[in-house]
């Protein structure tokens, strides 16, 4: 029987299947850093949640990956998200009837486990008639030159001015494994946004996971520490994840300076893409990466949904969080994140 034609055969991940699963993901073009096995450590050993890893196999050989999670809490509700935590996700298949396999087997989990939804996190075309999304994502891409000059030369006049800032401010930046460091301004940028902060351990775990495909890049201002953001590495491209910066940054540049670092660095180490993430619409962060002459690209999240299940809204534009971010920004700092990662284990 030809490989057309045989039957796909779906099955649960298995240790023994890492190398053959992150070969699968490195090879094929639509593969993401947010696909790699390692993630499904992680979010079990961070967050406590379950993962349902899928293969689709065809005669014996891996035809397709779903990285799936069952994100389950009290606040938030029940969910398989592919892939939490990450701004990308779905399946990942050699072919369409096998992507349709690995959609079949989600929503046959979602059932079994008795959560309200299935979501997918597409960056690409979406490759299920599933019900879409809210258009509240988008991301943002880019690619990097090989010469600081003609990087420099590639960022929008204002933000230019501000890079020479930061450099005449005498900022420096180093590369690090210290997840103290990158914590410290994380936990105080994201309280001012609202936002629960991940803990300590999780930021550990991705460094322990990834190895040197991620670090951390730290912005020094005469010795005091005031911009970090992790870093992510994926074939020719660099994902500065999980990053902020401290009230003393602003005045000094020092955002916009992290993100000079990030690409000098990247370029220096061969790489070609920069990706900056996912951004709401109507955000700082939004207006922040277009400032920076990075073009948005809509996100394609599809949902399969329980006889009676909304869209999920787990997102600071739906208007029952209002006065919940409003509160948490008055949070002294030790009790923020004393409390958020209890509450951001849910978020996903």
């Amino acid at each position: 029987m030809s490989q057309r034609t045989a039957a796909i055969r779906c099955r649960p991940y298995e240790a023994r299947d890492a190398a053959l699963w992150d070969d699968f993901v490195r090879a094929d073009p639509a593969g993401t850093f947010f696909h790699l096995s390692a993630w499904r450590c992680v979010i079990e050993r961070a967050f406590g949640h379950r993962p349902h890893y899928l293969l689709a196999e065809r005669d014996g050989e891996i035809a397709g990956v779903l990285p799936l999670v069952e994100v389950r809490t009290r606040l938030f509700g029940h969910t398989l998200i592919s892939n939490p935590f990450c701004v990308y996700g779905g399946p990942l298949a050699r072919d369409g009837e096998t992507a349709a396999a690995l959609a079949a087997e989600a929503a046959s989990l979602r059932a079994k486990t008795g959560a309200r939804a299935v979501e997918f996190r597409y960056r690409d075309a979406p490759g299920t008639d599933w019900t879409a999304g809210p258009d509240l994502y988008v991301t943002f891409r880019k690619e990097i030159a090989a010469t600081d000059e003609a990087n420099l030369a590639a960022i929008p006049r204002k933000q230019r001015a501000m890079v020479r800032k930061a450099i005449a401010n005498g900022l420096q930046s180093r590369i690090t494994r210290d997840a103290n460091a990158l914590h410290r301004i994380y936990a105080e940028s994201v309280r001012n946004l609202g936002t629960p902060v991940f803990a300590r351990r999780y930021f550990r775990l991705l460094l322990e996971a990834f190895g040197e495909d991620c670090d951390i890049l730290v912005v020094e201002d005469g010795g005091q520490d005031i911009a970090a953001v992790m870093n992510f590495y994926f074939r020719d491209e660099v994902l500065p994840y999980y990053g902020g910066g401290t009230s003393a940054a602003r005045g000094r540049a020092g955002n916009d300076f992290l993100y000079w670092e990030v690409i000098r660095h990247a370029s220096a180490r061969g790489l070609r893409r920069f990706d900056f993430g996912r951004s709401k619409r109507g955000t700082g962060a939004f207006a922040f990466k277009k400032n920076w002459g990075f073009a948005p690209t809509p996100l394609h999240y599809r949902f399969s949904l329980a006889p009676g299940a909304a869209i999920p809204e787990i997102n600071p534009h739906n208007p029952k969080y209002r006065l919940f971010i409003a509160g948490w920004k008055r949070l002294p700092l030790p009790l923020a994140n004393l409390l958020g990662p209890m509450i951001v284990r849910g978020v996903g």
